[in-house]
């Protein structure tokens, strides 16, 4: 079997994940590192990987077929330019930029280059994800009426030590976590036509938003709605509902979670719900409607790490070998639908998107 031969730049708490995980899949083999920090380089000693304190210094010295890139949002283009001028694929940790312009840069010379962009929203490798999108797609829930998604968890007071994440221009909910709402209701219920918006800092009392409501209207027709807050006691979130952020940050089966819904996609003869994947429909004999019953029943799907499949993904994109599932263009669509959503809130205003 090839392996790819794979660097990753920046050694955070996700860029632990990706050297854990790429470390544990077969057709990869993880190079070097490169960050600055001594935490960071002890780290990688403790791995047996080679650090760099420079990603050029890395991409010029390594034989790379793959580069994971996760560093904070405003050094993703940069150092992914610093890639695709050597022809190395990249996956780029979400949001793909900082802005739509700097994104629409990456794009564009990864495509003048031909060299493969990978956007790391994980949740597309779920397969959950991907069972509830394809029944979508083969009408199991007859015509899409609406989509409710709920995104509300309590991060701690320490959480928000680092100044950034109280910022305007970085932190806040909508930045950090929407962006991954948005993706996965991108990719599982259509393409988003139009939005609207509210948020508010009422709670913690900081300059961004602790708090937000969304309003979607999709192109073929239907609607949806996202609640999001970080500062709300509640199981209702994808993160804590999943497991994800347990895999992530090495709690799983040592903290007691509650099984709950946190997406419901509905249409004319049936709805979904995500993560539990539960299907709900009416089957008797009787007319549909409240007056009858409904059923109740569970896709079929495979439990594995999505962030397992998007590892062994990438090193096959980075070979060459598969078409990335989410491309720097499909990225950038979703940055695009986020950003609207602060520019709705901030301004009261129904915002459009692009074709």
């Amino acid at each position: 079997m090839a392996r790819a031969r794979i660097g990753i730049i920046g050694l955070g708490t996700i860029g632990k994940t990706h050297l854990a995980v790429l470390q544990e899949t077969d057709n990869a083999e993880v190079v070097a590192i490169s960050d600055p920090t001594p935490a960071a380089r002890d780290h990688a000693a403790s791995r047996n990987v080679k650090a760099y304190d420079d990603h050029r210094a890395m991409i010029e010295a390594e034989r790379l077929d793959g580069v994971v890139i996760a560093t904070p949002n405003d050094q993703h283009v940069p150092m992914a330019l610093d890639c695709i001028a050597r022809d190395i694929a990249v996956l780029v940790e979400k949001p793909i930029a900082e802005s739509v312009e700097a994104a629409r840069r990456l794009c564009d010379a990864a495509e003048a280059k031909n060299v493969p962009v990978l956007v790391g929203h994980h949740r597309r490798h779920n397969p959950a994800v991907g069972a509830v999108r394809q029944a979508i797609a083969d009408g199991l829930i007859g015509k899409p009426a609406i989509a409710t998604v709920i995104y509300t968890q309590l991060k701690p007071e320490s959480y928000f030590n680092l100044g950034w994440r109280r910022d305007t221009a970085s932190g806040g909910p909508i930045l950090i976590n929407l962006i991954h709402e948005i993706d996965l209701i991108r990719y599982v219920f259509g393409e988003i036509d139009s939005l609207q918006a509210l948020s508010s800092s009422t709670v913690r009392g900081f300059p961004v938003e602790d708090t937000a409501a969304v309003l979607l209207r999709f192109r073929n027709g239907a609607l949806g709605t996202i609640s999001l807050s970080d500062t709300a006691a509640s199981p209702f979130s994808w993160d804590l509902a999943s497991g994800e952020f347990d895999q992530m940050s090495d709690t799983a089966d040592k903290l007691k979670r509650q099984k709950v819904s946190s997406h419901v996609f509905a249409g004319s003869e049936g709805s979904l719900t995500l993560p539990d994947v539960r299907h709900f429909s009416y089957r008797g004999a009787g007319e549909p409607g409240w007056l009858s019953e409904l059923s109740e029943d569970k896709l079929a799907i495979s439990v594995e790490s999505s962030y397992r499949r998007q590892a062994r993904h990438f090193a096959a994109v980075s070979l060459r070998q598969e078409e990335p599932v989410i491309s720097g263009r499909d990225g950038l669509r979703t940055l695009e639908a986020t950003l609207a959503v602060k520019t709705a809130s901030e301004s009261g205003s129904t915002v459009r998107l692009p074709a």
